[in-house]
């Protein structure tokens, strides 16, 4: 089968395999680079990557895109708002222009983030653009949806979100001038492996892996305190101090963790995951590992949740103290605890797989995509 130039644009990258930011991009890229089919080339900011990808970024966008990161990502200086924010945006926006240039002949333009995909020149290369939460607040900007439609205009477009729950949406805004298709991202093999040993435990110990804000924390300690303040169970907190949130003297917060410290040390000594997240999630890839380890999850009802956990293989919805209290006493036990965490492993092996089906997933649109152009 003969090659495939794909051009993947993100602006979240990690620096290492370490670096817990943008790791599943990171996961993405060395998957598609090891298809046979596929030569990428990447435009993300600087970190390693496999063998098979090539990054296509100059020397002045690496070092914007690094300082870009180490301010906390384009989403993150947009939800803060003010004139730094709109400086980033143009500034993309510009870069993404010049590499887009660029890259005219390629033939596949793979974009993350649907902003991205804006400053796309007019011409006839297949577009897919993969959609994450993020995504679905920016669909309400004024003219937000128009100016998207202008960039999808004249070539083949493939909408894919990686959640199923924002299909109708998406649908509704773009289903006349692109395929809008759920491809979900996949999950490192050594989730699947992992063992557990959780029944040890003199206390149960729970685990919120989370940016800190007091959106992504929610009612956590409030709903949690009757049981972690009085020695019920443990909270462990993974995750950056990104807006002042007071923490209370119970809570034990380990700053960010690595993939390699939850899945080694922290995963197998837990009884599960907990998030009452009320931020606007897309499908929290800690939540996916989370599952393929056999975790667990304790979750609030959002779409990004309900997606996930509804069936009630892998976790519990929660939407009151006492629904979260019930979940955490119910869990307790090893044998309840257990049972439930493999039926959400099965789950994500039957319906998720590794990321090299997620690629397989990907190159089979980019195939769809270039017959299209062909037409």
């Amino acid at each position: 089968m003969p090659m495939r130039d794909v051009l993947m644009v993100s602006t979240s990258y990690p620096a290492d395999l370490r670096d817990w930011r943008g790791l599943f991009m990171r996961h993405l890229a060395d998957a598609l680079g090891r298809h046979p089919a596929i030569d990428l080339a990447l435009w993300a900011p600087p970190g390693e990557a496999g063998p098979g990808v090539r990054f296509d970024v100059t020397q002045d966008e690496r070092e914007w895109l690094g300082a870009l990161m180490q301010a906390g990502g384009i989403a993150h200086l947009v939800r803060r708002g003010g004139m730094r924010g709109v400086v980033a945006a143009m500034q993309l926006l510009r870069a993404l222009r010049g590499v887009y240039r660029r890259n005219a002949k390629v033939d596949v333009f793979h974009v993350n983030w649907l902003q991205n995909a804006l400053p796309l020149p007019h011409g006839p290369q297949p577009l897919l653009v993969t959609v994450l939460g993020t995504d679905m607040q920016l669909l309400r900007l004024p003219g937000m949806r128009a100016l998207l439609r202008r960039a999808f205009r004249g070539r083949p477009v493939a909408i894919c979100p990686n959640a199923d729950w924002m299909l109708p949406e998406l649908e509704a805004a773009f289903g006349d001038v692109a395929t809008v298709r759920f491809v979900p991202f996949g999950i490192d093999p050594r989730w699947y492996a992992l063992e557990r040993r959780f029944e040890t435990n003199a206390t149960p110990k729970w685990l919120c892996v989370s940016r800190i804000t007091a959106n992504k924390i929610g009612p956590l300690f409030e709903w949690t305190e009757p049981m972690f303040a009085h020695g019920r169970g443990e909270l462990h907190l993974f995750g950056p101090m990104q807006e002042q949130v007071a923490l209370p003297s119970w809570v034990h917060w380990h700053g960010p963790a690595s993939p390699d410290d939850l899945r080694d040390t922290w995963f197998p000594q837990a009884h599960g995951l907990i998030t009452l997240s009320q931020h606007a999630e897309g499908r929290p890839q800690v939540m996916l590992e989370a599952l393929a380890s056999g975790l667990p999850i304790i979750a609030s009802r959002l779409p990004a949740h309900d997606d996930l956990l509804s069936a009630g293989d892998g976790g519990v919805l929660c939407d009151s103290p006492d629904a979260v209290r019930a979940a955490l006493e119910s869990l307790a036990e090893p044998a309840a605890n257990r049972a439930l965490g493999l039926r959400g492993r099965a789950r994500m092996q039957s319906d998720i797989g590794t990321w090299d089906d997620c690629a397989e997933r990907y190159v089979s649109l980019y195939r769809q995509l270039q017959e299209r152009a062909r037409r």
